[in-house]
């Protein structure tokens, strides 16, 4: 069975890592602890790897996997454009707990699945997560779990689950809380900033940002920095006539 090494012993983490890094290398699933829950981690520019990524969880490629990335500059290369509302959610939030969805570059030669076009990108707030990340490049990282089944929050919850898909676990105890990153879409706010005339400007949609789904980053955080960019909350009532 593929092996846990427990990071919080200073010669696990050594062997561990070594064998992470390898593992990617040769395009193989690599489990790792993250702020959030754990995660299943592939070779982002590696199709087979990412292919073996959503087989290993019994996802389809209608379900990409987010990219995790060690810095903003990472971000800025692999996405279209950083709209300024954006840079300030990434100042305040991460590294965090915010997944970000944004049209992907085009020059990219990489196949995360059905994407149409886009990528959704975190900077995870974790020492093993980001030292992998600085050393492999951006990784495919997606819960680590079968799909339908509750995300794995200790190393031994991902391999009863995932098993020897994965080659290596690397375990750091218990997550934190085991809530799962808040994913947010921006990618209406793409090009918004260029002026519409006429016929153009009536029919433009009205930018905002969406959240996908609700996790570490609250909506009353979001909307903090954000304003009425972003979208109403699921349960807000609109204002009667004339108030």
């Amino acid at each position: 069975m593929s092996p846990i090494f427990d990071c919080r012993d200073e010669a696990q983490l050594l062997s561990g890592m070594r064998q992470a890094r390898q593992a990617i290398g040769r395009g193989e699933l690599v489990v790792i602890p993250t702020d959030t829950v754990y995660g299943v981690a592939a070779d982002a520019f590696d199709h087979q790897a990412v292919a073996r990524l959503l087989a290993a969880k019994g996802r389809g490629r209608q379900s990409p996997p987010p990219v995790l990335v060690a810095g903003v500059a990472t971000l800025r290369a692999l996405v279209a454009e950083v709209p300024e509302p954006i840079e300030r959610l990434v100042e305040e939030f991460w590294p965090g707990g915010l997944t970000i969805v944004l049209p992907a570059q085009p020059s990219l030669s990489w196949d995360l699945g059905e994407t149409r076009g886009t990528v959704a990108v975190r900077m995870p707030a974790h020492r093993i997560a980001l030292e992998l990340l600085e050393e492999t490049g951006p990784l495919a990282v997606s819960s680590a779990n079968l799909t339908g089944m509750a995300a794995g929050i200790t190393p031994e919850d991902a391999r009863d689950m995932l098993q020897d898909s994965v080659a290596v676990y690397l375990g750091d105890g218990p997550s934190k809380d085991g809530i799962p990153s808040t994913i947010i879409d921006a990618t209406s706010l793409v090009g918004s900033a260029a002026p519409a005339t006429g016929d153009d400007a009536d029919a433009r949609p009205v930018p905002s940002v969406k959240v996908l789904r609700d996790g570490a980053v609250t909506r009353a955080q979001l909307r903090g920095v954000l304003g009425d960019l972003l979208e109403p909350d699921p349960d807000a009532q609109p204002e009667p006539d004339g108030s």
